[in-house]
């Protein structure tokens, strides 16, 4: 059930009509957590909308740039849920949007591999 090919093709029909803005590149501090420094690209799909309110979140890594896996998010600060999706991302940098999802008590997350 994971590789569900519909699911896949309707994000892939997503990002392709959607631009991806990155608003915390790599290196860059998160602006209300100045000691959590993005270790990849972090944006979202211009013009989508999450749980939040804001465009659907993307993790973009140094691979081709293909949407590789998904984070399923529990924030139980925000008291909400959503997906972040991965692309181009190696396994290194997947385990490391995974580390970023459970580092906390607060934020858990479950990733979804392609």
């Amino acid at each position: 059930m994971q590789n569900n090919r519909e699911f896949w093709e309707a994000l892939d029909e997503l990002a392709a009509n959607s631009e991806i803005v990155i608003d915390r590149p790599k290196g860059t501090a998160h602006p209300k957590y100045p000691d959590f420094i993005y270790k990849l690209d972090y944006g979202y799909l211009k013009g989508t909308s999450s749980m939040d309110g804001a465009g659907i979140d993307v993790w973009v890594g140094s691979g081709e740039k293909k949407i590789d896996a998904i984070m399923c998010i529990v924030d139980l600060m925000k008291k909400d849920s959503e997906i972040k999706i991965l692309i181009g991302c190696t396994e290194e940098e997947k385990a490391s949007v995974y580390e970023t999802h459970n580092e906390t008590p607060f934020m858990k997350g479950v990733l979804i591999r392609r």
